[in-house]
């Protein structure tokens, strides 16, 4: 008789935004009319100048294993920027380039995590923080956020999930799905948790360049009393349209940092050679006419979002100051029926409106919510308009 499989990988969820996505994308190469507002990417092209390092890469045969924690060159650009926009003071030893910023997040909890530690995540949450939890053998532990609070943890939630158990805290700003952005005040406050706890805080700030309203990112890893406790997180991939390239960072003192570099040895090895020139190239050159672009495109397309969404009967949402997502509540719609069908939370929900409607949305349940969808506007106006349309006729269709 063949032997089972792990049990480990049969709990896990798949990524939710991933399948819904590559559903999308199969539609739509079927000849299907569907607006897909699944994919967490910027759709604008990579920076030309990008582009022409990493070709000169190829024609000078840069393609090589390089040193596993990352070539000089974009070690000391990564330090050089961490210090320059974020206050934070690293040596380039105390960095670490992965394959994506997700890449860095797992490496990090396999350099801090023991089996049953404990890891708090603040819900709403991106879709593989639990997972990935699990998968070292750590248990997430979810603590609901509301909308009263633009779905930030507080400082009194934060303390009363800390046990004996407890090794960190997974905080993400600007968040993914949400949209939400700490305040400098909000995060000095949990760090006066942090601090006194003794915990580590894993902070992803990969969206930290796409932020609104004059709002200005903070990073928890600037404050000198919890800096030794903090894991900064960050990539290449939001700000400089550079998904596909797979560069990610992290940041922490040398003892995390060489814990992380063992396990990516035995792992992956060094990030893409290419990439990496890429990677240089994007923070090394000024490029932020490229991103100021950008991200006053994404702002146009929220503003239009949010005038939208108030003529959409009986849907809550937080107003958005990160990141390029709506998060919106259909608890109104649960319950109501589509052909004799009822819509019991928003993944029959989401089902429907692909279906019936052509509309690829990705449900709250993977994001630690089922009667939320986020929908994500890093696509064309066009698209966004038509698929608003489309939102606002599959509800009403409900009965």
């Amino acid at each position: 008789m063949m032997r089972s499989l792990s049990k480990k990988v049969a709990a896990l969820e798949p990524s939710q935004t991933l399948a819904l996505t590559a559903r999308a994308k199969k539609m739509q190469a079927e000849g299907i009319d569907v607006v897909s507002l699944t994919a967490g990417e910027p759709d604008f092209p990579t920076p030309q100048l990008v582009k022409e390092a990493a070709i000169l890469a190829i024609h000078e045969n840069f393609t090589k294993y390089t040193a596993n924690q990352g070539i000089p060159d974009l070690l000391k650009a990564i330090a050089f920027k961490l210090q320059r926009e974020n206050n934070i003071e690293v040596d380039p030893t105390q960095i670490l380039v992965s394959c994506g910023a997700k890449h860095s997040v797992y490496n990090a909890l396999q350099a801090i995590c023991n089996p049953r530690d404990e890891i708090i995540i603040p819900s709403p949450y991106w879709v593989s923080y639990p997972e990935m939890v699990k998968l070292v053998d750590a248990v997430p532990v979810i603590v609901k956020t509301t909308p009263k609070n633009q779905f930030k943890i507080t400082p009194a939630q934060l303390r009363r999930a800390i046990n004996r158990k407890t090794k960190a805290l997974i905080l993400n700003t600007p968040c993914n799905p949400t949209g939400a952005v700490y305040t400098r005040e909000e995060i000095e406050a949990l760090a006066e948790v942090v601090v006194t706890t003794g915990i580590y805080v894993l902070s992803d700030e990969i969206y930290e360049k796409v932020i609104f309203d004059g709002i200005r990112h903070f990073s928890i890893g600037s404050i000198p009393s919890v800096r030794d406790q903090v894991v900064t997180i960050n990539g290449v991939s939001k700000a400089y349209a550079m998904t596909g390239w797979r560069i990610g960072y992290l940041a922490a003192r040398k003892e995390i940092v060489e814990g992380a570099e063992k396990i990516q040895s035995q792992m992956t090895s060094n990030a893409s050679s290419i990439s990496q020139k890429a990677a240089y190239a994007a923070l090394a050159q000024d490029l932020g006419g490229a991103i100021d672009t950008m991200v006053s495109e994404f702002d146009r397309r929220r503003k239009y979002l949010v005038d939208a969404f108030k003529s959409i009967n009986d849907v809550e949402f937080i107003y958005p100051r990160g990141a390029f997502y709506l998060f919106f509540s259909v608890k109104s719609y649960v319950g109501k029926k589509a052909d004799g069908k009822v819509m019991k939370n928003a993944d029959d929900l989401c089902e429907y409106l692909l279906t019936k409607h052509r509309l690829a949305m990705v449900p709250g349940t993977g994001f630690g919510d089922k009667n939320w969808i986020r929908m994500s506007y890093a696509c064309s106006m066009a698209e966004l308009e038509k698929g608003v349309e489309r939102l606002r006729a599959g509800l009403s269709a409900l009965q």
